[in-house]
């Protein structure tokens, strides 16, 4: 079973800001994927951004959960350790698990973060 602990997430704001300034973007779906690639031996990690144009408290929070659940259940397909911030955009409220993963993995192999299979 693959967990997300907290040692497996970007929790400072000084790592989402050098991944904001150092790190790589991409814009797919409901999605934008924002990248940095760690040196060999370190786990990746994540952070989830859902600004209040995603819509209520509500939407944004189940916005987090589906995103995160799509790292989580992929994070074993990455090619290389990354530190990787997801930011929802305003489509994803009305998307489902599956229409969100399917965004996930797109940006992914775009971005060339994700294992040949």
């Amino acid at each position: 079973m693959l967990g997300l602990p907290r040692t497996r997430r970007v929790k400072t704001g000084r790592d989402f800001a050098r991944l904001r300034s150092d790190g790589r973007r991409l814009v797919y779906g409901c999605l934008i994927l924002n990248w940095l690639p760690l040196s060999a031996g370190t786990t990746a990690r994540l952070g989830v951004i859902t600004s209040r144009k995603v819509g209520t408290a509500v939407t944004r929070s189940r916005s987090r959960r589906l995103l995160r659940e799509a790292f989580r259940l992929h994070q074993g397909e990455l090619n290389c350790p990354v530190d990787l911030v997801l930011v929802a955009r305003p489509s994803i409220a009305g998307k489902t698990g599956g229409e969100v993963q399917r965004d996930y993995l797109k940006a992914l192999e775009l971005a060339r973060l994700r294992k040949k299979t």
